[in-house]
């Protein structure tokens, strides 16, 4: 049996920062790189909760971009997004940030980067979970399946065992939304023909062609 979970509040939404409109209001992406879902979930260590900051693409569950932190502070979400941005394999196709309406997403330095970078900026209104189960479910599987449910002794004892799972998470295992293909083949997987005449759709219709 997994321990009870004990309720930790990572989103802080009361704060004095703009708070940018839904792009996504539950669509499903049809590509790669067309919207990343950022969020945050806590891991437990003998001394206390820590923070993993994950940024994963809604199309291929892919996380492209993560940190471990031992506080809930915007530089974490940071260096997850910088390492997305890095890593990024379709540089030219346009790209959504969504997130909650958290004071890290929506700080100055956060939503300058996704400027500077030309991706547009969305934020869930309702707060429903629904409006994020991308990330709840790469949560779940990353703590019930590939060990991230344990207590740590300590952060730096956690470093290892959380890039494994999200390395294994990425590589190895086959996720029923991407045709059984592994996050990181259904992110690098060409087109079909019917996916690039919906590409072709969706670029006309956001007359980004």
């Amino acid at each position: 049996m997994y321990p009870k979970k004990r309720y930790v509040t990572t989103t802080m939404s009361f704060h004095h920062y703009r708070k940018w409109p839904d792009m996504i209001n539950r669509t499903s992406p049809i590509m790669a790189e067309q919207v990343w879902v950022s969020d945050i979930t806590y891991l437990r260590t003998g001394k206390g909760f820590i923070y993993l900051f994950l940024i994963t693409d809604a199309y291929s569950r892919k996380i492209v971009g993560y940190h471990l932190s031992q506080s809930l502070k915007a530089s974490g979400c940071i260096s997850a997004l910088k390492k997305a941005i890095g890593a990024r394999k379709y540089k030219k196709r346009p790209l959504i940030h969504h997130s909650d309406r958290g004071i890290q997403y929506c700080c100055d330095e956060y939503v300058q980067i996704l400027q500077r970078n030309h991706i547009a900026i969305s934020m869930t209104q309702s707060g429903s979970p629904y409006d994020n189960a991308v990330a709840e479910r790469v949560n779940g599987i990353l703590k019930t399946e590939f060990g991230l449910y344990d207590t740590f002794q300590s952060y730096s004892k956690a470093v290892g065992p959380v890039c494994k799972a999200i390395e294994k998470y990425n590589n190895v295992r086959p996720h029923m939304s991407c045709e059984m293909m592994t996050p990181d083949k259904r992110h690098n997987q060409e087109f079909s023909q019917y996916q690039k005449n919906s590409v072709r759709a969706y670029l006309y219709d956001e007359n980004l062609m």
